[in-house]
């Protein structure tokens, strides 16, 4: 049987140059004319801080906006022995028209990580404050909203650690932070790394319960739990609707060793269960502006899940293709879900679009096994990954990225691109932006991962050379800056459920 979690990938990346120029045609006494290749995209490494690698956080966590300016983590060369991947000190930053904005720590500390960017460019995540926590031993983390590069601490609940999650446009933040009650199941659904719980994005163990908050005008607010010890915010809309996840108690179930999990909504001051397909464990996956809430849930007996949908107050299984098991990963603004799902007998997945009530297979690249889709943008593109189907409920090891729109079939994104000199190859597609640029992970020649941005080659983002370049043709990162792209993205100005649409604090 599949382990019980959400599909995600965890990516590594560094940043070399990107690059590109145009050629003479060759003269002869008989004029030819030499046609290069055109590419619908551009490719950009990201980069790091001196280190060998740069990664990102999928899914759940947002690193592209949908004006196309991504987060990512970069290591730098200073050695920290509590990191836990590759020992380096890693620093968040945040890439917009071809420009590098390094998100600086809190007064103290090391580390930053950042986990969602909104259309506005705030940034929320956590950082490291410079303090041991003395009840585990590690440093303390404090969940922080970067306001261009300046971090600003939104505190805790009166515990030693938080991680804000997602921020909305108008400059609210959602995450988990710890209190001071001693938590009855150790802590563990905060840590990373530990049980079903490891998908949520903490770097280190924490000794208290943790409590979903709401960050708004300078004051964190405790949204409180569905009865258990423990709630984690995950996702937040332009209207002030949070969605996340609660224990609902604290005894252990029979069938996975834990308490019950239930995905909620939080509205008007209320926190709302949104039940279960059967089972005792569900995981909330997304929010659409209209408050329709994505995620998985096991069914009764907890021995299979399925992807959910909620809206309406009624959950709706969304089914499989075939197999037990399946994953709702992101909703867009139309209602339109993408995931993974299980085919017949249960030994591989493939990426699911999911709309009017029916779930379309998207297939795979090249014949391989498996594929999962993480994102699909307002134009129905979809991007994720194809692959041999090693690892658990997603398409890590042997991988391609892949597009798919219009119908399909699902594309491989490295066909899309001039090929880079540095010899860097995108192998997994995580995110896609409303402009169309495509975010992920590639891969250099000696090992080494790099985070990529493929960036659109049209009116919106004019780069003629990049777009019709042989291999091996260069251009700097910094000198193939890319054009801002103007958003069109109407959000009613008025009431949802009562509750007023705050003006956005930063345009």
């Amino acid at each position: 049987m599949k382990s019980i979690k959400s599909a995600r990938i965890h990516a590594l990346a560094l940043c070399a140059a990107l690059t590109i120029s145009f050629q003479a045609a060759a003269q002869s006494p008989t004029p030819k004319t030499t046609t290069k290749p055109t590419y619908r995209y551009r490719g950009v490494d990201m980069g790091t801080k001196g280190g060998p690698n740069s990664w990102g956080c999928v899914p759940n966590c947002r690193p592209l906006n949908n004006l196309g300016s991504p987060l990512f983590d970069a290591e730098t060369t200073t050695p920290d022995p509590f990191y836990l991947i590759n020992g380096y000190t890693v620093l968040g930053v945040k890439y917009q028209n071809g420009n590098d904005t390094t998100l600086n720590p809190l007064p103290g500390g090391n580390q930053t990580r950042p986990i969602w960017i909104s259309d506005t460019s705030l940034v929320s995540g956590f950082s490291e404050n410079g303090v041991i926590d003395p009840t585990t031993g590690f440093p303390e983390v404090i969940a922080t909203l970067w306001y261009g590069g300046i971090p600003i601490s939104l505190g805790t609940l009166g515990g030693n650690a938080s991680n804000a999650f997602a921020v909305n446009d108008w400059g609210q933040v959602v995450g988990g932070a710890t209190n001071t009650t001693p938590d009855p199941i150790g802590g563990s659904f905060y840590y990373l790394g530990w049980g079903p719980y490891d998908w949520i994005p903490s770097v280190f163990p924490v000794s208290t319960e943790t409590h979903a908050f709401l960050w708004d005008q300078g004051v964190m607010h405790d949204l409180q739990t569905l009865g258990g010890p423990d709630s984690y915010a995950l996702f937040i809309n332009d209207f002030g609707q949070v969605a996340g996840d609660s224990l609902t108690n604290s005894t252990p179930n029979a069938t996975t060793g834990y308490p019950t999990l239930d995905p909620f909504l939080w509205e008007n001051g209320k926190m709302k269960d949104l039940g279960s397909l059967g089972g005792t464990l569900g995981f909330v996956g997304g929010i659409n502006t209209w408050g329709a809430v994505i995620g998985q849930s096991n069914l009764a007996g907890d021995t299979a899940f399925h992807p959910f949908l909620w809206e309406s107050d009624h959950m709706t299984d969304l089914k499989t293709l075939g197999g037990n098991n399946g994953g709702a990963i992101q909703i867009n603004y139309a209602g339109t879900v993408v995931g993974w799902a299980d085919l017949a007998g249960d030994q591989v997945h493939h990426a699911f679009l999911w709309q009017n009530g029916k779930m379309m297979d998207l297939g795979t690249v090249d014949g391989d096994p498996c594929s999962t889709a993480y994102a699909v943008n307002a134009l129905g593109q979809v991007v994720g990954d194809s692959g041999d189907g090693s690892g658990i409920e997603t398409c890590t090891g042997k991988s391609h990225g892949f597009l798919w729109e219009n119908g399909g079939p699902a594309v491989d994104v490295t066909t899309l691109y001039a090929p880079l000199s540095s010899g860097l190859t995108f192998y997994a597609a995580c995110c896609i932006g409303d402009d169309g640029s495509i975010f992920g992970i590639a891969s250099l020649p000696n090992g080494d991962n790099h985070m990529m941005l493929l960036v659109p080659c049209d009116a919106n983002h004019p780069d003629a050379p990049a777009c019709h370049a042989s291999p091996g043709e260069t251009v700097s990162a910094v000198e193939a800056k890319a054009v801002p792209f103007a958003v069109s993205r109407t959000i009613a100005r008025g009431t949802i459920n009562g509750a007023e649409l705050h003006k956005p604090p930063f345009e």
